[in-house]
């Protein structure tokens, strides 16, 4: 299986595409990774960068994992627009597009997520696209697991713990829309 990336530092902190990979590959996937990841960079960014543009329409992947641009999120009309463009691009190549909805920052902690969450679940509804809900699974675990740290020190990014667990929701929300 072939797997675009395209985000930011949300996407590349500890290297999480290779996480997914593993994860993978220990379910008996054969998994390739490439990572298009820009930080601070929203799917604006993104739209208008050619190697995103040539990645999308000739790499032959599989599937592509979009991530929009976090904290904050900024104007949410233009995360919608260009994002039905992303996926539109996407689709139109053979490939699953998959959403991966980030996590609000510790200091604005869990009551932040849905205003988070809506915008990704908005344009789920309306494409149709999988969505791998890495930001309300972030909190379900922190409610389970107080005792494991997920933030990095700055408070934004996933610490290796964080990293993992994207990994996986994101490797469950894939494989899943695979069977």
């Amino acid at each position: 299986m072939r797997v675009l990336f395209i985000g930011n530092s949300h996407t590349y902190y500890n290297d999480m595409p290779h996480l997914f990979a593993q994860i993978c590959q220990e379910k008996g996937i054969d998994t390739e990774v490439t990572m298009l990841a820009h930080g601070g960079k929203g799917w604006d960014f993104h739209l208008e960068e050619p190697e995103v543009k040539f990645n999308i329409e000739y790499g032959g992947y599989d599937a592509v994992i979009l991530q929009h641009k976090a904290h904050p999120m900024g104007d949410l009309s233009v995360m919608e627009q260009c994002g039905k463009e992303l996926i539109r691009r996407v689709q139109e190549a053979g490939a699953r597009p998959v959403l991966y909805m980030t996590w609000t920052t510790k200091a604005d902690g869990e009551a932040a997520q849905p205003a988070m969450s809506n915008a990704y679940r908005k344009l789920q509804q309306e494409t149709g696209c999988a969505l791998a809900p890495v930001g309300e699974r972030w909190w379900a675990f922190h409610r389970a697991h107080p005792e494991t740290e997920l933030y990095a020190q700055d408070g934004q990014h996933a610490s290796p713990a964080g990293s993992q667990l994207a990994a996986a929701v994101i490797a469950e929300t894939l494989l899943m829309q695979n069977s």
